[in-house]
């Protein structure tokens, strides 16, 4: 009985440091792990949260800014011939031109679009139109308006001649212009 009482004596003690141990290990380091992923995890989501916190605060500025810079490019976009695609743009081209001119008492005769040239991201659209006009003030005048059109639109040639010498009156009058359009 000596020995079974020693046994226990000494048995008793290290079974419950081994309990103690495998508790520890197993349950309160395991324990802590997940407290310390889930303290990560809450600290990286309250982050996120200030940055969505900040974002919003700046909505109001960044709306701003928004309007600004689509205020701008619709600025920029009156600079340029509208249309789809270049040949819709050099449509366009035609009937703003062929209206200046007929404004001013001229007849056309012919017209002809060129093919388009890519300039960057742009495409520059040139048309080529035979008129005739009433004298030189309309030329002159037609000429003006073409130049200080929006959107920009520049005459890179122009011939006239007398239509009839004995009546130097009205003018034949062979204009290239051209214009610049985002249409791709």
């Amino acid at each position: 009985m000596r020995h079974s009482s020693r046994t226990l004596f000494i048995g008793l003690p290290l079974v419950a440091i081994l309990l103690g141990w495998v508790f520890y290990e197993y349950g309160y380091v395991r324990v802590e792990t997940e407290v310390a992923s889930l303290r990560e995890t809450q600290a990286l989501k309250e982050k996120t949260l200030q940055k969505y916190l900040s974002l919003i605060a700046r909505k109001p500025e960044l709306d701003k800014k928004l309007a600004s810079l689509k205020e701008l490019r619709n600025a920029d976009e009156s600079k340029l011939i509208q249309g789809q695609t270049p040949t819709l743009a050099a449509a366009t081209l035609q009937n703003t031109v062929k209206g200046m001119l007929t404004g001013r008492g001229g007849t056309i005769s012919s017209e002809r679009v060129e093919k388009p040239e890519d300039l960057g991201k742009f495409k520059v659209i040139t048309i080529s139109i035979d008129a005739v006009l009433p004298d030189v003030k309309s030329l002159s005048d037609a000429l003006y308006s073409i130049e200080t059109q929006t959107p920009y639109l520049m005459v890179s040639e122009v011939d006239s001649r007398v239509r009839n010498i004995r009546e130097p009156r009205e003018l034949m009058v062979r204009l290239k212009v051209s214009g610049i359009t985002g249409a791709k």
